[in-house]
């Protein structure tokens, strides 16, 4: 019964981890394989690739898009071709309009009086894709917030004092670019949604008529009863399954190979693939 986790984070977005760690990690924790999903980018692949080819994890190459939502509305893509075109162009664009919603996170937090430069929110992200976490960690090193949890539930999160609701894609052109880019699409952590069942029937109905592929249907954050529920879902709408543990390293309380996912999803997955 091999386990896999198709759903973790580098520091190529606001994993703590550089890619080539994750897989040495994954393979530590006795993953057969993991999917490297980086949010909006693609940076990490290769690296992630050729580690896992070297020590003996198969590495998914993956995405995990934003798109714009009153909630939280993530849609991951899987075997996708980090060398599309289309994909790389939209991404420059997409990093773009990070960049304007991190900005206005970060105007919102001084006009609280919590004043964060957007400088230092750069510095902290380095050369890799500016996310929330950057602006929590410079938070902390103020004095703001203690965790990165709390500036999250405190300030960061949809619904929170210094939320931006500004990304650069709606869900049916995430899908649809992940389709164009050769791959799978699966809405993420779908209790993130905050959509009841009725209104999640409706939602994944529509972005099946889009190209949606699947959902995620193991996740850390799912109870056994939630996870349960999605699944029996996803089977009435004929969409497939991805699963994985949302790794973060050291950024999230989540660790490698504690949830299990079957790999018989890959065998699904590329079935799919071979339509």
């Amino acid at each position: 019964m091999k386990n896999i986790d198709l759903h973790t984070h580098s520091n190529c977005s606001d994993g703590s981890m550089a890619p080539a760690e994750v897989v040495r990690a994954a393979k530590a924790a006795g993953l057969a394989a993991i999917a490297l999903s980086d949010h909006d980018t693609t940076d990490g692949i290769a690296e992630a690739v050729d580690e896992g080819r070297r020590i003996g994890v198969e590495v998914v190459p993956a995405i995990e898009l934003s798109a714009a939502s009153e909630t939280e509305t993530h849609v991951l893509g899987y075997f996708i071709d980090p060398e599309n075109a289309a994909l790389r162009e939209k991404l420059g664009y997409i990093r773009e309009m990070r960049v304007r919603r991190e900005r206005e996170i970060c105007e919102k937090l001084t006009g609280i009086g919590l004043p964060v430069a957007f400088e230092e929110v750069l510095a902290e992200a380095g050369p890799n894709v500016v996310c929330r976490i950057h602006i929590a960690r410079v938070m902390i090193a103020h004095g703001y917030v203690e965790t990165v949890r709390e500036a999250f539930d405190t300030y960061l999160s949809p619904g929170k004092l210094a939320h931006s609701k500004t990304q650069a894609l709606t869900d049916a052109e995430a899908v649809r670019l992940i389709k164009g880019a050769g791959g799978l699409s699966f809405i993420a952590h779908l209790n993130q949604t905050k959509r009841s069942l009725d209104s999640l029937r409706g939602f994944l109905s529509r972005l099946k008529g889009e190209g949606l592929d699947g959902v995620e249907g193991y996740y850390t954050e799912y109870t056994p009863e939630c996870g349960e529920e999605y699944r029996a879902l996803a089977a009435e709408l004929g969409l497939i399954l991805s699963g994985g543990s949302d790794f973060h390293g050291e950024n999230k309380t989540v660790k490698l190979g504690e949830l299990y996912v079957p790999y018989e999803i890959l065998d699904v997955m590329r079935s799919r693939l071979a339509r």
